[in-house]
């Protein structure tokens, strides 16, 4: 073999170590556990590789891990909140009507979520409509409406509703005698859009407790938009949890969404503290991931390449520029 084509394959060698020694597509580090002051628990992740994959890609958090937003096919929304003991996401949305809005309506959009995902919009928001089309939209007094025509109550939009009555966080009512109010839950997200082709703008708002602990009394109307979520707990996923085994945090492989258990010392398919785990580490396969060379390896490895190619080239007899059989590197 020629110099040039010894040298070619050196470096072919050199590229695939370099690779090798690159991140895996599986997270062997621990997730990031909170974004500003909502903490991220599982089934959620702002990392990929980490919570559960029904929810990948999903939560973002940006501006130095202070803002957190979920994904939906209409937007981007803030995060004001997460329960995980009443599973459910309480988002903003700076496109809907606000008491500051008074009546100067905003061009706004309607907010949507993906059937496919493991979220729901929850029944425990109310939705207010403004200046709506009254040739295209029943705004009627819902009580009065539904005795008139009990088959058709659900599609009237409430004019007297106790929120547009009370508009919540305005002090009262705050619209002029040119703004009408009324409430209405739509049935679908395609219900959703149609109201906005015949009302000037809208607002959600959810009930939360109080705190005061009184029940049905116990609630309070805020602007936002509440999210509930599926909570997947699986089995696997307690046993990684479990301090005694390690305190792992749950996640996936990336490539085949299959569970794993993140470690400090890596992934596993079980617990950190999975005597097996040892074994496998002992012969370079980790769960998950793909056996890699540290970078520190890799660079003492392309060092012994230099070190034995001016070593046999010092040795190697050469004739009319050829190197002979006997001193080929491959």
């Amino acid at each position: 073999m020629s110099p040039l084509q010894s040298y070619s394959m050196f470096f072919s060698i050199l590229i695939i170590i370099l690779l090798q020694s690159s991140p895996t597509s599986s997270q062997s580090h621990l997730c990031r556990s909170s974004c500003g002051n909502i903490p991220i628990n599982y089934p959620f992740a702002i990392d990929d590789g980490c919570g559960s994959p029904y929810y990948r890609h999903m939560l973002i958090c940006s501006d130095n891990n202070t803002k957190l937003q979920l994904r939906t096919p209409s937007g981007k929304y803030p995060v004001k909140s997460i329960s995980y003991s009443d599973p459910h996401l309480l988002l903003s949305d700076p496109y809907m009507w606000s008491c500051q809005d008074r009546d100067n309506f905003r061009p706004t959009r309607s907010f949507s979520i993906d059937s496919s995902t493991h979220f729901t919009v929850s029944l425990q928001n109310d939705y207010l409509f403004f200046n709506c089309d009254p040739e295209k939209v029943i705004v009627e007094p819902k009580p009065l409406y539904c005795e008139r025509f009990p088959d058709r109550c659900d599609s009237s939009c409430d004019s007297s509703s106790y929120l547009c009555r009370h508009l919540p966080e305005c002090g009262g009512s705050v619209l002029g005698s040119r703004v009408s109010c009324c409430s209405y839950y739509p049935k679908a997200t395609q219900s959703l859009r149609l109201m906005l082709q015949n009302c000037a703008t809208y607002t959600s708002v959810y009930w939360r407790s109080n705190g005061a602990g009184n029940g049905p009394y116990d609630q309070v109307a805020e602007y936002g938009i509440r999210v509930d979520f599926e909570f997947p707990v699986t089995m696997k996923c307690l046993l990684c949890q479990e301090t005694t085994k390690g305190g792992g945090v749950c996640g996936f492989d990336t490539k085949t969404h299959e569970f794993l258990c993140l470690c400090k010392q890596g992934n596993v398919t079980t617990y950190c503290k999975d005597p097996n785990f040892e074994k496998h580490k002992r012969i370079g396969a980790v769960a998950g991931t793909v056996t890699a060379v540290s970078s520190a390896g890799a660079i003492g490895v392309v060092g012994g390449i230099f070190w034995y190619l001016r070593k046999v080239r010092a040795k190697a007899p050469v004739t009319c520029g050829v190197q002979s059989n006997e001193n080929r590197i491959f």
